[in-house]
């Protein structure tokens, strides 16, 4: 992909990992892109569940036996959030339509409690996805990421994580089609 081919990123977008990427923390991941400016790219992988529950991690919500997924491999001693629907915590960020990362912790734990948010509404992450300035811009060039622009409504929480990568590149249609086949490993074919 030539520079002038590289799309605008924007908080929102998905970045799908190619198929014959070798890097075990990003194979056949999809990223939801959360921040990309001049100072770098945040990002979390929406479909690397952990072993660990949220009631394990963080003791002030321990009646919540939600699951955990790896948001990246960057300071995995961190715990993200988004949600989905209308803005629920103060200082969220928009990440697109009707999705929202972060905001006040308190204020979630509070609501998670008294039952004013439902959980399922939540996704939680250890760590993060995370890029220097211009080095998400270089991988793009290098083609070790598909973006997928306006699909985070329509695929981002609806699908199981084995099949989310796989869906979104057959949805995109096209060559994409093709790639949503590729085994993992095609010398087993």
């Amino acid at each position: 992909m030539s520079i002038d081919k590289i799309p605008d990123l924007s908080a929102g977008d998905l970045l799908i990992s190619e198929p014959f990427l070798l890097d075990e923390n990003f194979t056949r991941s999809v990223v939801l892109l959360c921040e990309h400016n001049a100072e770098g790219s945040f990002g979390l992988i929406l479909n690397k569940p952990s072993i660990l529950k949220l009631s394990e991690l963080v003791e002030s919500l321990s009646f919540l036996d939600k699951e955990v997924y790896v948001g990246g491999p960057v300071e995995q001693n961190t715990l993200h959030y988004i949600y989905q629907g209308d803005q629920k915590l103060e200082k969220s960020i928009s990440i697109g339509l009707n999705m929202w990362w972060g905001g006040n912790f308190e204020e979630l734990v509070s609501g998670l409690k008294s039952g004013e948010l439902d959980p399922a509404d939540f996704r939680f992450f250890l760590g993060y996805s995370g890029w220097a300035p211009d080095q998400l811009v270089e991988e793009l060039n290098e083609n070790t990421w598909i973006v997928c622009k306006d699909a985070l409504d329509e695929f981002t929480l609806q699908y199981t994580p084995d099949e989310l990568w796989r869906k979104i590149l057959l949805n995109m249609g096209g060559d994409f089609k093709l790639l949503a086949n590729y085994p993992l490993d095609p010398r087993l074919n």
